[in-house]
């Protein structure tokens, strides 16, 4: 404990140095005034520091640039801060400009404006030699810095909050916001965790302090000697994570959270900048320690020249420039009936593996091979994992594979691969299912028996036949009840014309189709049946086929699941999952005498459940898709109250390398992005305003127009911006709610961002996530309108 708190002591009297130092050098330095302005090209590109270490202004990104801190006296930029890291790419024509009423704000073309700093009031600004960049009002005092607001790298004298986190980067050339998070919990752990595509927390932490009980106000903390530490109410010694005492002669110590999702601590030294930094300490010294490093269906090896990441056998890299973004299936079978396919399935091994537990069922299969048999067996089963007496069947995509001798589990993958180009595989023991040539051996048997008895092959050949029926039967009722959870199969019409009873019950209508109630007659479960109208499929049956089976490979919790489809002449069908609690716009907006309306935490998990929804959409599944139809009606309430978002008949599927589209106008009206209506590109954003939209709804309990009530309060957005510039949000909820007004205020905040009309203020639905989350901090939003009043 002596030693812990010397090594306190010496790090409080450093930082104190350093802070004097730097408070002295700040007064003597120049200071960046109103009016000034930066370009990405030409002779000033950068404010810099009055020793010239650090810079704060334009610096090449990947597609484009973008605005930050790094340290000028590097020849390779090393970055320590990024701003409106969620908007990144800047193009090359974009002008970074103090402005005269005192914002920060970078311009893009076409007039688009991103703020930096956009309270206003800033007189003077100056890059400092610590490395922070600092806006101050006419008296000197600090309005904004970006020390407090942390990107991936914490320098001397900065510090991360609790309940502040830091996001890695895309790459070394991009500094969009990766997929990996470091967070300072409220709890004082300091936890790495995957940044998306699952449930944050101790559960998928990678690495972590052990300092859970430490809390609350727990800070990280790294002073100039390179000593990095937790401290609580920034007195008492938690926690040394290094022992500082690093040779400290003209040394620049950065701490950074890398692509590869390692907590580094970078030594430079400053009088041979030439140099690249050194590496003196590491949250792990294993390259593959990042939590889905490789993405889904993707496992990492760590070898001499680093982390390589390969694919599970039968799969391909989505992108080799981007290995987060997983892999996905060479080849894919429409059906799981092997004897109507020419294509061959098989199991082959990874062994030594381990991967997120999701099974949905764990069969009585004792050894690898009944393991392998019962998948193979199951259309819902794409992997299994055998681990000594335990047989785990778990649909795709798999999250977190691990490949280590520290395991003795064998992962079994269900690989799809044609039977014409097969073959033999030496190296895995695979089970091998080949087409049966039934028809060439009854011939045969026929042929033979029929040298016997006449009376002994009739009879043989009608057992034969009342088995080979009966099988047949049960097979067919097993591969109905499967595949209703894989899908999508295709049904032909008159089959859905019996399970809807001749489309007897209509569940509801728009524009786009009407939906109809059914029943899959093997199961008794019920289904949702859409029939779009004829005059919108007019694309080809090719093209409708690859849309509806990119859709069918959704797979999230908050979407629901197309089953199968219809595709005969000009008829096209969808089958969906039946929501036994019908639509969100069904619970919000019916009467309060003939449904309760949900209460305030049931509506906030809406809310939540949706944003996840979308998340997946965009950023998540095998393809982007824009909903571009995000409203109550297409939100569906699952039996466990869950909402699930619905109806892709109007998505737009994009290309991984695709960020907009140029369509006809979709939607609804009042949920509509205004861009629609300007003849702009349609981005993502578009999905983000209507869910503000929706977000009102939910908190508000009311629908977006309505015009019983007064003029001020028909429009439900604009009502909404009222009683938050009065200060009076209680009068959008019921008096009566146990609502907490600092939640719901967040809320509301969270949901003017989202309906912005310039798309570009509109942060991405990850960004929304994290603010419902309370992951980060969410700024004043400004008029919804306010920008093109301006411009």
């Amino acid at each position: 404990m002596s030693t812990s708190l010397s090594h306190y002591m010496v790090s409080l009297i450093a930082f104190v140095h350093t802070t004097s130092l730097a408070f002295s050098t700040a007064k003597s330095q120049s200071n960046v005034t109103r009016g000034s302005s930066l370009k990405p090209i030409g002779a000033t590109t950068s404010w810099l520091s009055p020793s010239r270490l650090y810079a704060f202004g334009f610096y090449p990104q990947t597609g484009g640039c973008a605005v930050g801190i790094y340290i000028a006296r590097i020849p390779e930029r090393t970055v320590v801060w990024t701003a409106s890291r969620d908007t990144l790419p800047f193009s090359d024509n974009a002008t970074l400009r103090f402005t005269s009423d005192g914002r920060l704000a970078v311009e893009q073309t076409q007039g688009q404006q991103i703020n930096i700093f956009d309270a206003g009031g800033a007189y003077f600004a100056s890059m400092r030699d610590s490395g922070n960049f600092v806006l101050y009002d006419s008296t000197g005092m600090v309005l904004w810095q970006s020390f407090d607001n942390p990107t991936d790298t914490l320098l001397p004298g900065q510090r991360l909050l609790p309940g502040q986190s830091l996001y890695s980067g895309v790459s070394e050339t991009d500094q969009s916001i990766g997929v990996f998070q470091l967070s300072m919990q409220i709890d004082g752990n300091l936890v790495l965790y995957p940044n998306r595509g699952t449930d944050n927390g101790q559960n998928t932490a990678y690495w972590a302090s052990n300092t859970a009980s430490a809390g609350p106000n727990v800070t990280l903390n790294l002073d100039s000697s390179g000593f990095l530490y937790l401290l609580q109410n920034s007195t008492f010694l938690i926690r040394n994570l290094t022992q500082g005492g690093y040779p400290t002669k003209d040394a620049l110590y950065v701490l950074k959270l890398d692509v590869d999702g390692i907590l580094r601590l970078y030594s430079y030294d400053l009088s041979e900048m030439n140099k690249n930094g050194s590496v003196i300490w590491a949250s792990s010294p294993n390259k593959c320690a990042g939590k889905g490093l490789c993405g889904l269906n993707g496992y990492c090896l760590s070898t001499n020249d680093g982390a390589r990441c390969q694919c599970v056998p039968g799969f391909e890299v989505v992108d080799p420039k981007h290995w987060t973004l997983g892999c996905t299936r060479k080849d894919t079978v429409e059906s799981c009936k092997i004897q109507e396919a020419d294509t061959e399935i098989r199991m082959t091994n990874l062994n030594n593996a381990v991967w997120d537990d999701a099974a949905y069922l764990i069969p009585k299969a004792t050894t690898q091979e009944e393991c392998s048999l019962v998948c193979l067996n199951d259309c819902n089963c794409e992997a299994a994992l055998y681990s000594g007496q335990e047989c785990k069947l778990q649909r795709l995509p798999l999250r977190f594979i691990e490949v280590s001798d520290s395991s003795s589990n064998v992962g079994l993958i269900k690989v799809y691969t044609s039977s014409m180009n097969n073959g033999t595989d030496t190296t895995n023991q695979s089970i091998h299912v080949k087409k049966v040539r039934q028809k060439g051996i009854m011939i045969i048997g026929v042929s033979l028996i029929s040298f016997a008895v006449l009376g002994l092959l009739i009879s043989g050949v009608i057992m034969y036949r009342a088995h080979v029926w009966a099988y047949k039967k049960i097979s067919e009722n097993l591969n109905v009840q499967l595949l209703e959870d894989t899908g999508p199969r295709a049904f032909s019409y008159a089959a859905l014309e019996k399970m809807t009873d001749g489309f007897k019950e209509e569940l509801g209508r728009g524009s786009f189709g009407v939906v109809y109630k059914g029943s899959i007659e093997s199961s008794m479960r019920q289904v949702a049946v859409k029939m779009l109208k004829e005059e919108l499929t007019q694309e080809g049956e090719r093209e409708f086929q690859t849309e509806i089976k990119v859709i069918g490979r959704t797979h999230h919790r908050n979407l629901t699941r197309l089953l199968g489809y219809c595709c005969e002449g000009p008829k096209r069908l969808l089958v969906f999952e039946y929501m036994t609690q019908g639509s969100l716009a069904n619970i919000l907006f019916a009467p309060e005498e003939s449904k309760p309306k949900p209460c305030w935490m049931q509506r906030i998990r809406m809310a939540v459940d949706i944003a996840h929804g979308i998340l997946y959409l965009h950023e998540e599944c095998e393809k982007p898709i824009i909903h571009c139809d995000i409203k109550p009606q297409n939100i569906l309430m699952d039996e466990y109250g869950c909402a699930r978002i619905s109806d892709f008949g109007l998505a737009k599927l994009l290309e991984h390398d695709q960020t907009r589209t140029s369509t006809l106008i979709r939607g609804t009206r009042g949920y509509v992005a205004p861009e629609w209506h300007k003849g702009l590109p349609i981005t993502v954003k578009v999905d983000v305003y209507s869910f503000g939209i929706v977000l009102f709804n939910i908190l508000c309990c009311r629908r977006h127009v309505d015009n019983n009530l007064p003029d001020s309060e028909a429009i439900l957005e604009d009502w909404v911006y009222q009683c938050y510039e009065a200060d009076d949000l209680l009068k959008l909820v019921d008096y009566d709610e146990d609502v907490e007004k600092s939640r719901l205020e967040q809320l509301v905040k969270i949901g003017l961002w989202c309906v912005q009309e310039e798309p570009s203020l509109r942060p991405s639905i990850k960004r929304v996530v994290l603010m419902l989350e309370g992951t980060v901090k969410i700024p004043t939003p400004p008029n919804p309108t306010s920008f093109l009043s301006v411009v």
